[in-house]
């Protein structure tokens, strides 16, 4: 086993916070640029190109991602962070994405940025052992030919075991389906410097009760997977918060909701808590099928984006 006190792989100060530059205060998080066919990807590549030239410094590209798909967006590219949110660790060895990224993190200037997660036991064959089959993959990607350093790594981390981890064997953490507040405490338990990149679900519909309807639509399938709902009720939700796609108080405290000065408020009351990045997820009535530029447009106008921003 490789060991954890090299500079390669060592996390901490310099990687969380060099990290937190790169990556600016905002960036997209999709599915609908995973792709799945060859037809497209001649749109896919445009809408990462597009994404780039918004000012957009980070896309998070969302849907249980190969590195290979994650290398389509980096060849449209070439100044924008491609980041996995998140690789499933089910479905991929640590060598295969040792190899493929020792291949592409240099060859398009380190802007890959590995997002790596335990995913769920509805949707992995082989879940077993969450934290553990972690932490022994992190070892598995450290004693590679050539490793993945942690400064390149971060990991979709929900609870307290996870996100030290993440601080401690990675560059920081990347959660899903979080609140303002559980930013605040995950910023306690991972210290001043290691990055915090929260993913943000936004529905840019003024009306709120469209909105909701757009939002309990999508967050319904998320409420089926004992991972996030055992995280709500940590925070102080409880069972009923769960039932039919979510309650107002659920909704209102996951999503952004309404026009771009809405979503720039929530934007910020999460970077108040302790985020250095934010992940902005566009949800629509076809979230992870349809392409959304035009909201992107909107929100590149909306949101901070650079760290001056």
């Amino acid at each position: 086993m490789a060991s954890h006190n090299t500079q390669s792989d060592t996390p901490g100060t310099t990687s969380g916070r060099t990290l937190a530059t790169t990556l600016g205060r905002t960036g997209v998080w999709t599915g609908a640029l995973r792709a799945t066919d060859p037809s497209q990807h001649g749109a896919i590549r445009d809408a990462a190109a597009e994404l780039e030239e918004l000012g957009f410094p980070a896309l998070w590209l969302g849907g249980s991602p190969s590195p290979d798909q994650a290398a389509l967006l980096l060849e449209a590219t070439s100044r924008i962070t491609v980041a996995t949110g998140i690789l499933s660790i089910w479905d991929h060895t640590a060598a295969q994405v040792a190899e493929r990224h020792a291949a592409l993190d240099p060859a398009h200037g380190d802007r890959f940025l590995l997002g790596l997660g335990v995913s769920h036991s509805r949707l992995a064959k082989d879940y077993s052992r969450p934290y553990t089959a972690m932490r022994e993959y992190l070892d598995a990607l450290d004693a590679a030919p050539i490793p993945v350093p942690a400064s390149r790594r971060v990991l979709a981390a929900l609870g307290p075991k996870m996100l030290k981890l993440s601080r401690d064997r990675a560059a920081g953490a990347h959660p899903y389906l979080v609140t303002a507040e559980f930013t605040a405490k995950a910023r306690e338990i991972l210290g001043p410097d290691p990055l915090l990149a929260p993913e943000l679900k936004v529905v840019l519909e003024p009306d709120l009760d469209r909105a909701r309807t757009v939002a309990r639509d999508y967050l319904a399938f998320y409420l089926s997977l004992p991972n996030y709902t055992n995280n709500l009720l940590r925070l102080g939700f409880s069972e009923d918060d769960f039932h039919d796609g979510g309650s107002d108080r659920l909704v209102d405290s996951v999503f952004a909701l309404g026009d771009a000065e809405a979503v720039r408020r929530r934007v910020d009351e999460f970077l108040a808590a302790g985020a250095d990045h934010l992940a902005v997820q566009v949800v629509t009535t076809d979230t992870m099928n349809n392409i959304p530029l035009a909201e992107w447009r909107t929100l590149a106008e909306a949101l901070p984006l650079g760290q001056d921003g």
